[in-house]
């Protein structure tokens, strides 16, 4: 059974601020606590995050518009930086069904003809509803994202919508295509748009982020061991830099005893976990991407490359970059197991 809720990732706090929003004022309308976006990773129960939503739209009602224009590719949202990494839309679609629920309790069924493209978006936290706005933002998001791979103002060639917006100009203007109320909320783009490459596409990107994306789905079924969820943590949090126990107590919203507790019971201690972890993933890094070192020190959460340095020649006797070449000679040194 997959769990349910909101993923509060890092991207809301730059994309706040690119609104012109005050973090601590939105808190405080929704009653949520003071330090939630200090804490990346969190995930929220849906009656919150709806609330947190409506404290942010307020009565805007061009919301979803005004957020679809800030939305960023460098606000490093996993999901979204690995869907344009795809090749094209209809692939892009395709990642974002398979990891939608890392980010949301939502469900995207895409159907595809001769010569269009249709995703479908489904809710799956009931008896919640989510607030109009978020449901228009979803299918505008769609558009956004065709737009920002392919540079180009891509179209659909249908909108259906449970609930028309009050003010439905704006909208139709910015989609490029009218809106029509129907018993689903779903876009439809042609074909040829959907095949249209990116420019932002980079495989070897997406074959880095894939795996983490992967075990951070599977971590999110009941019975994860708690070695295995403070290894889903990392790997979200990393990259933001975020590796302490601390951190990762207040994502798993644990205490930073009960965690170390918990950890101890399997036989593991926290240190051990980052470290395998880190080198796990500097490894992967290495060998299936050309990023320089200093990137991929950014990546594993290290405060600045020599960091990195030292403890990758720690692991296996060899600086980052001598490590990739021997193993693109066919002599890499034995990496541990992690």
């Amino acid at each position: 059974m997959m769990t349910t809720g909101y993923a509060l990732d890092a991207t809301w706090r730059p994309l706040l601020k690119d609104l012109g929003l005050v973090p601590a004022d939105i808190l405080r309308r929704a009653g949520l606590a003071d330090d939630l976006l200090q804490n990346p990773g969190t995930r929220l129960a849906s009656e919150d995050y709806y609330r947190l939503w409506e404290a942010v739209v307020q009565d805007d009602r061009l919301f979803p518009l005004r957020l679809c224009r800030a939305v960023r590719a460098e606000s490093f949202s996993p999901p979204l930086f690995a869907a344009l990494c795809s090749p094209n839309l209809g692939v892009a679609l395709s990642r974002i069904r398979a990891y939608k629920k890392l980010i949301a309790p939502m469900r995207l069924d895409l159907t595809e003809t001769d010569n269009r493209l249709t995703v479908e978006m489904t809710w799956l936290d009931a008896p919640f509803h989510p607030p109009q706005s978020m449901i228009q933002f979803e299918l505008l998001f769609g558009v956004t994202l065709a737009r920002m791979g392919t540079r180009e103002q891509i179209s659909p060639v249908a909108v259906e919508t449970t609930a028309l917006p009050a003010q439905v100009g704006p909208f139709e203007d910015f989609l490029g295509a009218p809106m029509k109320r129907a018993a689903r909320n779903a876009v439809t783009f042609s074909a040829s748009d959907a095949a249209r490459p990116f420019l932002t596409s980079n495989e070897s990107l997406w074959d880095a982020f894939e795996p983490g994306l992967r075990e951070r789905l599977a971590d999110l079924e009941e019975g994860a061991t708690t070695v295995r969820r403070v290894k889903a943590a990392l790997l979200e949090g990393l990259p933001s830099g975020l590796a302490s126990i601390e951190a990762v107590a207040a994502k798993l919203s644990l205490s930073k005893r009960t965690l170390q507790r918990r950890i101890e019971a399997e036989g593991a201690s926290y240190q051990e976990i980052l470290q395998e972890t880190r080198e796990a993933l500097a490894w992967h890094y290495l060998r299936t991407t050309k990023l320089p070192a200093a990137e991929i020190s950014f990546l594993l959460g290290f405060s600045e490359p020599n960091s990195f340095n030292r403890a990758f020649r720690a692991w296996s006797g060899l600086t980052p970059e001598g490590a990739r070449r021997a193993d693109r000679d066919g002599t890499p040194p034995q990496q541990r197991s992690a």
